[in-house]
C-alpha cells in the first residue's frame, strides 16, 4: 500500500487541505546502508517509506578505518601514506553499497543522493549523527548481535545525536513498508511524548491507533494517561484504543512485542532511553531491549 493512498483515514474523510498537510510533515529523509552488514533491509524499507510519502531520500554509507594502522606505524611519511591507502579502500566500501542503494533508488523514481564517507569508527558516528540534525527522519537498521561490526554502534548514536525521530529496521524486515497499524508505546514521559509528536505525519496516515499503555497506575502521571493521550489525538481527528496491561519490569519489552504481533501492528513508536554507547550500561532497559530483539519497525526519540 502507498502511505498516501486513499481519502479515507482513520474514520474520517480527507479534504484536500488535510492531504497536503500530511504530505508536507516528512520531506527530507536520511538512511544509513551499512557496509559491514546486510543492506537490503535498508533499501527496500527506506526508499518504499520515501516513495509513499513523496520524500526525498539521501543514503549515506561508511568504509570504516582502522586505527591501528596509524599507530603501529612509525614514521610520518610512510604512516600517511600506508593510512591515505586505506582510506582510499575503505571509501571504496561506501560507494559499493552505494551502488546498490542507486540502481534501487533510480528505478523507484525517488530524489535521492549518496554519501560515502571514510572515517574511523569515532568520527563516523559523530559525522552521521551530525548530518541526521537537518533531516527530518533518520532510517537505520537494528543492530544485529550476531554479526560484530561498527554498523552495530552507529545506529545507537544515531538516536542520541539526531535530535529527532529516527526509524529502527529489523534487520530481518523485507519488503515494502507500510504503517497502517500503529502501537504507541506510552508511559507518560517526556521522550514518549516526543516520540508520539515525531510521529505526527505517521498517525495521520494509520488506519488504527492502537495505545498500548504497562503498569499505569504506578508509572503514569494522571495528568499524562493513556486516557489523556487519547483525548489529545481525538482533537487531531484521530481514535485511538488503548490496550492496558501488567508486566514484570523485565517482562515490558516481551510483552510490548507480544502485543504488536496479537495487534498484528506495522509500527510502534516509543522513546528511547539512554545515553551514548560509552555509557551503554546506563541505555534504558527497554529500549535496550528492544534493540536487541525487534520484530516491528520501531520509531524511536531521545
Amino acid at each position: 500500500m502507498q502511505l498516501n493512498a486513499g481519502l479515507k483515514r482513520n474514520g474520517r474523510l480527507e479534504g484536500p487541505e488535510d492531504i497536503h498537510r500530511r504530505d508536507a510533515m516528512i520531506k527530507d529523509i536520511l538512511v544509513h546502508i551499512p557496509t559491514e552488514r546486510p543492506m537490503r533491509s535498508a533499501i527496500d524499507g527506506a526508499i518504499s517509506l520515501a516513495a509513499g510519502l513523496n520524500a526525498r531520500l539521501d543514503a549515506v554509507a561508511v568504509g570504516y578505518v582502522t586505527t591501528s594502522t596509524a599507530y603501529v606505524l612509525d614514521g610520518g611519511a610512510a604512516v600517511a601514506s600506508v593510512f591515505e591507502m586505506e582510506r582510499e579502500r575503505a571509501e571504496e566500501r561506501a560507494e559499493t553499497a552505494l551502488a546498490v542503494f542507486e540502481t534501487e533508488a533510480k528505478n523507484a523514481g525517488i530524489a535521492y543522493a549518496c554519501h560515502p564517507l571514510a572515517a574511523i569508527p569515532a568520527d563516523a558516528e559523530a559525522s552521521v549523527g551530525a548530518m541526521a540534525r537537518l533531516y527530518d527522519l533518520s532510517v537505520v537498521l537494528q543492530p544485529d548481535p550476531e554479526r560484530g561490526s561498527f554498523d552495530n554502534d552507529l545506529p545507537r548514536e544515531v538516536l542520541f545525536q539526531a535530535g529527532g525521530p529516527v526509524l529502527f529496521l529489523p534487520y530481518t524486515f523485507n519488503g515494502a513498508f507500510k504503517a497502517n497499524r500503529i502501537g504507541i508505546c506510552w508511559d507518560g514521559s517526556r521522550v514518549a511524548a516526543r516520540a508520539v509528536h515525531d510521529a505526527t505525519s505517521f498517525l495521520l496516515r494509520a488506519e488504527e491507533i492502537v495505545i498500548l499503555t504497562i503498569n499505569e497506575a504506578d508509572a503514569v502521571p494522571g495528568e499524562a494517561s493513556a486516557d489523556q493521550l487519547a483525548r489529545h489525538l481525538a482533537r487531531k481527528g484521530l481514535s485511538a484504543r488503548i490496550v492496558s496491561l501488567s508486566a514484570a519490569r523485565s517482562d515490558i519489552q516481551p510483552t510490548i512485542l507480544s502485543l504488536a504481533a496479537d495487534e498484528n501492528l506495522d509500527l510502534l513508536v516509543m522513546g528511547g532511553y539512554g545515553h551514548s554507547r560509552l555509557q551503554e550500561r546506563f541505555l534504558g532497559g527497554v529500549t535496550r531491549a528492544m534493540l536487541q530483539a525487534m520484530t516491528v519497525p520501531t520509531l524511536m526519540s531521545h
